[in-house]
């Protein structure tokens, strides 16, 4: 018969190990620890602003249709390939033929570019006499003519050129403007166009919103303002390194900004839970040096600990084969990094400096942790509250789960997509261009699709019919407002059209235009002939990139969630707890999904939000926030185990531990939670739908897991395991690796089933 047993015995000391030596070394030469860090942080800023790299949003799918078609016009129409944007204009006053000299030498302007390889006019040549417009008319030039735009291809993707680009097409389409017609800029040429994005005001709201949490939860002027200061000296350690790292690769204009808010986030968490110990060891009569080592020997083995799991989490996203996904999660690591160096060299360092003195400020009566309640004497209102989660933990669950599910409910109706221009502020040129062109030539005018049919394994007798047959199969496709008539290129071996869609690029119709064309339509318009057929241009990159995201995003869960798994397993060594860890997160993590869907995708508080209309959920926003929020998540996973874990070693009482654990932690990782809730929610107010996507939905799957899953959700199903949460199978125990998260002094305890 299955048995059970358990090792009980006295708290033991904090480990006299490496993370205590440097903890103490770090209080007791603060001086040496302190002008380090300065030296570091002012030099690593020199270096960033001198050899520093740009982000910027060009990147390859290698391997795609679409780059392959990219490719295919390169190599045998240079003047049609490349990167296209386009320069609109719009005169409500007059016709643009009646600015035709202006036109014309704003194209000649634009063709002598850098990178520029070609500019096409949307006038008809001087003297002829302008074709009838096609109907419906997808433009150059409007049907009242007040309305053209010009297509300019480049070399490059024109976004990741320098800003200062800007100044020469300004210069080139000047004769326009002074003429009264309105010039806008469309495109990745648009993009460019943007201003510089601004993180500050997000920023300070964070840190305003941190400090008044800290002050309230914790009485000490001092206590809560060192994780702020540590949290963002060592941010902005990271952003420059990874600002260095930019220079020698190419990191989303996003990056940045996803490093910012994680490396605060995590940063000022890690801080104030060794703080939070330290002081805590003070109040037990420590001696200063002496706290802080302690608190780096337990807290701080715990914050090592999370921050490696969140860096596993973000590393999972290399499993997509995409490296601009992986670079994001890179990007976010480096700061995760820069954090946890901080909390367990600065933290110590500026808590020996602070000493004694570090309650001497204060706006009301300092705490530190919630203390028990001395046995026979009224126990506190966390104690009070987890035993009622004891007498009814069935009630507690089922809550739970209910909650969770509601909010999971968008999920099933996601769209990913790509948010187009559209959805921009109108203060923006491309926004401004997106809406002139849907205006005058429809929305699918906003994400043209090129057709590309190489043809030249098809002998020269064969090719007119293949044109013939080509051409059939392009008409009255589903979806299409037009596509154009097949035209050769010069040297006749690739015939090319452009497919107009019936609706934005972001749209889901678009996307199935999209599929539609490269796995049914073309294939049979070449069918008996030795021909290859693509779909390219910006848009079908979009849906070829998503295609891939979507396909691989299962796996990138798979991965995340089991190597979590086995960082709980291989801590906590109970089998049960890992699968409740990973089982609840996941579930935690579904409801966050399911904000986003229906803040932007449904539109519930978006135009709020500074949203224009329902966009689709970016494509890579689902891949990014499981692996950010996993990792977060297991922050308050091993914190509050750990505790529960600790007096289960002590005590024996599977119960009562889980009630221990949740009056002494609820506190701390309640200032916790709310501090990361407002540094992720203050970023809603960026410019950047992808930014505000990001910062809603970490800020909700934060207060969703520190509020139904840690209050709820995990007392009640550790009420319900009791002893059995702790069991691993003895090979198991043997096979995997001790990890101890509070850095006791002596091997973890376990329960091992015989």
């Amino acid at each position: 018969m299955p048995s059970s047993q358990t090792r009980t015995g006295p708290e033991a000391a904090p480990r006299r190990g490496a993370l205590r030596r440097t903890g103490e070394w770090c209080a007791r030469h603060f001086v040496t620890v302190l002008v380090l860090w300065v030296a570091a942080l002012a030099g690593l800023q020199v270096l960033q602003h001198a050899y520093g790299g740009d982000y910027s949003d060009d990147f390859s799918l290698p391997g795609t249709q679409s780059q392959e078609g990219l490719d295919v016009l390169k190599a045998h129409a240079p003047q049609a390939g490349g990167y296209s944007a386009q320069v609109v204009l719009h005169d409500p006053d007059k016709p643009l033929t009646s600015v035709s000299d202006q036109v014309a030498t704003t194209v000649s302007d634009l063709q002598k570019l850098p990178d520029v390889l070609s500019a096409q006019s949307p006038l008809p040549s001087s003297g002829s006499t302008p074709p009838p417009p096609p109907d419906p008319n997808t433009g150059p030039l409007s049907t009242d003519q007040k309305t053209a735009y010009i297509t300019v291809r480049f070399s490059v993707q024109p976004s990741t050129l320098d800003a200062s680009y800007l100044d020469g097409v300004d210069d080139a389409v000047q004769p326009l403007r002074s003429a009264g017609v309105t010039v806008e800029y469309g495109g990745s040429l648009g993009e460019l166009a943007r201003p510089e994005p601004s993180d500050r005001t997000s920023e300070a709201i964070g840190f305003g919103v941190a400090i008044v949490v800290l002050l309230i939860g914790f009485g000490s002027l001092l206590a809560a303002v060192l994780p702020l200061v540590t949290a963002l000296v060592c941010a902005l350690c990271g952003l420059a390194l990874l600002g260095l790292s930019a220079a020698a690769a190419t990191f989303a204009t996003v990056s940045p900004t996803l490093a910012t808010m994680i490396g605060i986030g995590v940063g000022i968490d890690y801080a104030l839970f060794l703080v939070t110990r330290h002081r805590q060891n003070l109040v037990d009569g420590q001696d200063p040096v002496t706290a802080a080592g302690n608190a780096a020997a337990t807290s701080g083995h715990a914050v090592l600990l999370s921050g490696c799991t969140v860096i596993i989490a973000l590393s999972g996203l290399w499993v997509s084969g995409i490296g601009f996904i992986g670079k994001l999660g890179l990007a976010a690591a480096v700061t995760v990094v820069t954090a946890v160096a901080g909390a367990l060299t600065l933290v110590p360092a500026v808590l020996g400096l602070i000493g004694r003195r570090i309650d001497r400020v204060r706006v009301r009566k300092p705490v530190a942790e919630t203390v028990p309640a001395p046995e026979g004497a009224e126990p506190g209102g966390w104690h009070r509250y987890a035993q009622r989660v004891e007498r009814r933990p069935w009630w507690f669950l089922a809550g739970g789960v209910v909650l969770l599910a509601v909010l999971s409910f968008p999920v099933f109706f996601i769209q990913l997509g790509h948010i187009g221009d559209g959805a921009d502020p109108k203060s923006f040129t491309d926004r401004r261009a997106y809406d002139l062109m849907s205006s005058a030539f429809g929305p699918g005018s906003n994400g043209p699709l090129t057709v590309v049919i190489d043809q030249s394994k098809v002998s020269s007798g064969d090719r007119s019919a293949l044109a013939d047959q080509a051409q059939k199969a392009l008409t009255g496709v589903s979806d299409a407002e037009v596509i154009t008539p097949l035209t050769a290129t010069s040297d006749g071996d690739v015939l090319t059209a452009t497919a107009y869609s019936v609706a934005a690029p972001q749209d889901e119709r678009t996307t199935s235009l999209t599929n539609r064309l490269t796995d049914d339509v073309l294939p049979q318009a070449v069918s008996g002939y030795d021909a290859s057929t693509y779909v390219t241009g910006t848009t079908a990159a979009q849906v070829d990139f998503l295609d891939i995201v979507s396909s691989r995003l299962p796996l990138i869960i798979a991965v995340v969630v089991g190597l979590a798994f086995l960082v709980i397993l291989a801590v906590f060594r109970g089998l049960l707890v890992a699968v409740k860890a990973a089982v609840l997160n996941v579930l935690s993590i579904a409801a966050s999904y399911g904000v986003v869907v229906a803040v932007f995708q449904w539109g519930w508080g978006g135009p709020a939000l500074g949203v224009s209309g329902d966009v689709p959920i970016e494509s890579y926003v689902p891949m990014m926030m499981f692996a950010i929020v996993f990792g977060l998540s297991m922050d308050y996973e091993i914190f509050l185990l750990s505790r529960i874990h600790e007096a289960w070693v002590r005590t024996g009482d599977p119960r009562a531990s889980v009630a221990h654990a949740l009056e002494i932690t609820a506190r701390v990782i309640t200032c916790a939670a709310l501090i990361m809730v407002s540094v992720f929610a203050a970023f809603v107010i960026s410019d950047n739908i992808v930014v505000k996507m990001l910062g809603l939905g970490l800020a909700a799957s934060v207060l969703i897991d520190a509020t139904v899953v840690r209050l709820l959700l995990v007392p009640a199903v550790m009420t319900l395991l009791g002893r059995a949460a702790w069991w691993i199978p003895g090979p198991l125990d043997r096979i995997l690796p001790h990890l101890d998260a509070e850095g006791s002094a002596e091997p973890p305890a376990r329960t091992v089933q015989k």
